[in-house]
């Protein structure tokens, strides 16, 4: 089973994708697909291995320039789209013409914003390269800014992830497309002798002084900006899969693994949602002493649509 990120609306339905994979026994694979890129793989292996010493930071950031979705009317459902089947789970809604096929990740009801759309490939690499879990902290701030409409979201967003001794930030700019570090996207790992710059096409190495050490370009187009994810790299994470089903290959990113740093984003979310710093159980990610946001951890569903295993 391949499942494409955020894989889940809340913290709990996460939890019941791990715990069906378990009782099931099915090889369930994350969409994350940079766990399958080789350049990526190889850095990351190099870090864990102490390239830059005891890697403790990583910075991560996506931007793109999405434009105003408007004040949306209700008007007659396409005739091509079963509305109900669409909505799944989700409260029902009428349906309006600022929603399908994109923008639903800007609304509540169905979507996760910036931070499980994209966020979620970041920071991913962030933890990975730093080898931590679940956060014991996580604080976010952010609005939107740059349109007024009915986005839902933030269109602007930093979030703080704090474990014992290391540190991951994510800063998502949805509508002003501003580089950094010339990338639109990327994570930027921070260690003790040094520091390595990641994204979907390369990495760069730097000594503490800046100076460049080392750079790897693929040299190909890695990844596409459509909306299909057809590319090299989500290829490749299939490719893993298959191997896997066929030949009992190690999966790059099975869901109890991918879905921590799906969880982690959406506590994210929450502290956004009630507007202050979280603390949280390392162990399963669940919040700590905190009611109001723990309302948050599931959903309300349509009656009859309730998930259960």
């Amino acid at each position: 089973v391949y499942v494409e990120k955020p894989c889940s609306h809340n913290p709990a339905e996460g939890a019941m994708l791990v715990a069906a994979q378990k009782k099931y026994n099915r090889l369930v694979q994350m969409g994350n697909q940079q766990r399958s890129s080789p350049h990526t793989i190889e850095i990351i292996g190099k870090i864990r291995s102490g390239l830059i010493g005891r890697p403790y930071f990583g910075r991560s950031w996506y931007s793109n320039t999405r434009k105003s979705i408007g004040v949306g009317k209700v008007v007659p459902v396409p005739q091509e789209l079963d509305w109900d089947l669409w909505q799944g789970p989700a409260p029902r809604r009428p349906y309006k013409d600022n929603v399908h096929p994109y923008n639903w990740h800007w609304f509540w009801n169905w979507g996760t914003g910036e931070t499980l759309n994209n966020g979620t490939h970041e920071v991913d690499v962030c933890r990975w390269a730093l080898g931590v879990d679940y956060p014991n902290r996580v604080s976010a701030s952010g609005g939107r800014y740059h349109f007024k409409d009915d986005w839902e979201f933030y269109d602007t967003l930093t979030a703080g992830f704090e474990y014992d001794d290391r540190m991951i930030t994510w800063e998502g700019l949805s509508c002003s497309g501003k580089l950094t570090y010339g990338r639109d996207r990327g994570a930027l790992i921070i260690g003790t002798k040094g520091s390595v710059l990641i994204d979907r096409n390369g990495y760069e190495v730097f000594g503490t002084d800046d100076k460049p050490i080392d750079k790897f370009v693929v040299g190909k187009n890695t990844t596409s900006a459509d909306l299909m994810s057809i590319d090299s790299m989500t290829d490749d994470h299939f490719r893993n899969l298959i191997a896997g089903i066929r030949d009992g290959e190690k999966l790059h990113s099975p869901i109890n693994e991918g879905n921590i740093s799906v969880t982690t984003l959406q506590l994210a979310n929450i502290a956004w949602k009630v507007q202050r710093s979280l603390r949280f159980n390392t162990q399963d990610g669940t919040i700590i002493e905190d009611p109001e946001a723990t309302r948050w951890w599931s959903r309300e569903y349509e009656k009859g649509w309730e998930l259960k295993i």
